[in-house]
This record gives C-alpha cells, sequence and structure tokens, in this order.
C-alpha cells in the first residue's frame, strides 16, 4: 500500500502548547476517507488536509496522564505537536501519513531522558481515538496504548 509521508517537525511554542492544555482545546474535524473528486467536491489534496484535522487537540493517555498536545498539521504535512509527562517536552520528530483511509502518526522523544522513544498511533474516528504502540528506548519495550481526546 502506498504511504505518503507529510512531513516532520521538532515542537512548538510554549506558549501554544500551555494554551491548548489550559483551555481544553478540541478539534472539530473528524476524518472521512477521501472521494474521487466530482462537480463541486474538493481536489484531493484539500480533502487529505481537512481529514489530518482531526489529529488537532488535546490527546490525554489516561494509564500515566501523558498528554500529547497537537496544534497543527501545516500545508506541508508537518505536525506541530508537544509532548507533557507532566513537564513538557519537544518532539524530535512528528510525522503524519496517510495510509488508504488511515490517519497515521509517528512520534519520536529525544528530550528529558527519553533517548529515541517513540509512539506510532492511528487516528479511529469511530471511537475519537489516537491508538497504537508506544517504544521505551530506555527498557527496550513496546506497549500498547490509546490516547482520548480531552
Amino acid at each position: 500500500m502506498l504511504t505518503r509521508i507529510l512531513g516532520v517537525a521538532s515542537g512548538v511554542e510554549v506558549v501554544t502548547a500551555v494554551a491548548l492544555l489550559l483551555c481544553g482545546h478540541i478539534g472539530a474535524a473528524i476524518a472521512q476517507p477521501t472521494s474521487p473528486a466530482g462537480p463541486g467536491a474538493p481536489p484531493p489534496v484539500a480533502a487529505e488536509k481537512s481529514s489530518f484535522d482531526a489529529l488537532k487537540g488535546t490527546w490525554l493517555r489516561p494509564d500515566g496522564g501523558y498528554i500529547i498536545a497537537i496544534r497543527s498539521v501545516g500545508a506541508n504535512w508537518q505536525i506541530d505537536a508537544m509532548y507533557f509527562n507532566p513537564n513538557q517536552l519537544p518532539f524530535s520528530k512528528a510525522q503524519a501519513t496517510l495510509d488508504g483511509a488511515k490517519l497515521r502518526v509517528a512520534l519520536e522523544l529525544r528530550a528529558g531522558g527519553y533517548d529515541g522513544s517513540t509512539y506510532d498511533l492511528v487516528y479511529d474516528p469511530a471511537t475519537n481515538r489516537l491508538t497504537g504502540t508506544y517504544y521505551q528506548a530506555v527498557a527496550k519495550q513496546n506497549f500498547e496504548v490509546f490516547f482520548v481526546r480531552r
């Protein structure tokens, strides 16, 4: 299956991430599979962009209180995001992909002793969750995780 790599970002400004947490920002868009362009239909790139808008918002991992704040997915498909545990940490890599109708998020942490720990997540529009795997690099262990929208 063809995967389009959509971008890489290194983090967001502290003020933006804190503002997202304080106001409980919730993205309004829901992912929809792109349909063939027809009369009055948006071009495929516009449809893909609106699908990626579903990733925006503040996401909580209930098993530990970890938070991912996604401010935006840019025009060049970069994810502008920050991690909180509870202190804020920038992602060294933040990348979105579209794999068929699946919205994927790949995040990597190098700051704060994370040493290359990663999240490989998929957005599930039916449950409005990000689900997937967390690789804890220091312990060299994988964990099944999910994040709920705050």
